[in-house]
């Protein structure tokens, strides 16, 4: 059977979709592949804390940092993302927001929540090329989750919200994105008889 590329595909949504998951799960990849079938944009938490060191003239790591000695860079990211969503929550326009914290940051106003994972392995070797090394991405895991935790006493854990939970190293990439798709096609406002509320979140 022909495995026809995402780029050809073409999904007629409006839903807001939040996708979410730990370094090295694909979220980068799927959002990507979702954007371009959609036509929709997409905005990653990894790109606004970029831009967030960008404007603060300093390096990623330096940010990171600056992350563990005080709330003032996470709540920064998550008002920022929070704003964003905000703005496409209303809009009733497709849009997709990614980052670790989406699905609790976009709340209620996302229609579908997407959890990606994969075990640790899988995951060290797909960041390989990544400027992030091994260490540095079970050290940043462990710290976030902590701050998470203490700034919003959020389980970072705690997935029992999100509406598709899918360990993307048991398929293809294109598997992935055609597993989402048709979760997205085969929703029908009219038959749904309603979402697990997302925890309130305050950054």
């Amino acid at each position: 059977m022909a495995i026809q590329d995402s780029s050809t595909v073409e999904i007629d949504t409006s839903l807001f979709i939040t996708v979410s998951g730990p370094p090295g799960c694909g979220a980068t990849t799927l959002c990507e592949q979702l954007a371009d079938a959609i036509g929709c944009p997409y905005v990653s938490g990894g790109e606004v804390f970029r831009e967030l060191a960008e404007d603060r003239d300093m390096s990623l790591n330096q940010l990171i940092a600056k992350a563990d000695e005080s709330d003032e860079i996470d709540r920064a990211l998550d008002q920022r993302l929070q704003q964003i969503a905000e703005k496409w929550g209303m809009s009733n326009k497709p849009f997709i927001l990614e980052s670790r914290l989406a699905g609790w940051i976009a709340g209620d106003r996302a229609d579908l929540r997407l959890w990606l994972d994969a075990p640790e392995d899988v995951r060290l070797e797909r960041i390989d090329d990544r400027i992030e090394t091994e260490a540095e991405m079970r050290v940043r895991e462990v710290s976030e989750a902590g701050r998470y935790e203490s700034y919003y006493e959020i389980d970072i854990d705690d997935r029992e919200f999100y509406d598709l939970h899918i360990n993307t190293a048991r398929w293809s990439k294109h598997a992935v994105f055609t597993i989402v798709r048709s979760a997205i096609e085969e929703y029908d406002p009219e038959i749904d008889e309603g979402a697990f509320r997302t925890p309130p979140m305050d950054p």
